[in-house]
């Protein structure tokens, strides 16, 4: 993984770096714990500038977030939601709250998603299928972006050959964020068990 992460970079410079975070986006195997340190250790070992890093960076995640945004916008809701409702234990009614919780809260979901491993990637869909303003959508993910980007870039500029280190953190962060995540689908899949049924599918729109 850091071989050809290093090779791109040392191939492209900065750019690089960029379009390695904008393939993470579209491929959340590719980490970005990896390329990110990585690009500020390049940059303290003079291989690339710091500010270019972190600008080329940052635009790699907005435009793999685009490319996201873009594949929910073509499902868009009537295919989502018959995708959906043929799944096991999924309610209409379910995505249908879905709905309206990322109407009350989707631009919340947008910026602080960028900074939650695995979300930060998978929010574009939905914001995508829902049709947020794509220029709220565009400075929501260029901020949140922006931070995680220059946090773990710095980081890796700071801890120079022992950039390593940065990853460590993030993996106890990432296996929080999976455990919660794994505990909310045990209690919708228990609740969807102890009271089964489809809901009511509301009007197209």
């Amino acid at each position: 993984m850091e071989t050809w992460i290093n090779d791109l970079m040392d191939t492209l410079g900065a750019p690089g770096a960029g379009i390695a975070v904008a393939l993470e986006n579209l491929f959340p195997p590719i980490p970005s714990e990896v390329i990110l340190p990585l690009a500020g250790f390049a940059s303290a070992s003079g291989r690339m500038d710091l500010l270019a890093a972190l600008l080329w960076t940052t635009a790699g995640s907005v435009i793999g977030a685009l490319a996201l945004y873009g594949v929910g916008a073509l499902l868009g809701r009537e295919r989502t939601v018959a995708i959906a409702a043929k799944l096991p234990l999924v309610k209409v009614a379910d995505i249908e709250r879905t709905e309206a919780w990322f109407a009350r809260h989707g631009t919340k979901a947008v910026f602080f998603g960028r900074m939650v491993p695995i979300f930060r990637s998978l929010i574009s869909v939905p914001a995508g299928v829902e049709r947020m303003p794509l220029p709220v959508f565009l400075v929501l993910t260029t901020l949140g972006s922006a931070i995680w980007n220059t946090a773990f870039v710095l980081a890796g500029y700071a801890l120079g050959d022992n950039w390593e280190q940065v990853t460590g953190y993030v993996s106890v962060y990432s296996k929080a964020v999976l455990v919660t995540a794994a505990g909310a689908v045990v209690c919708f899949v228990g609740l969807r068990l102890l009271r089964p049924g489809r809901g009511v599918r509301r009007g197209t729109r």
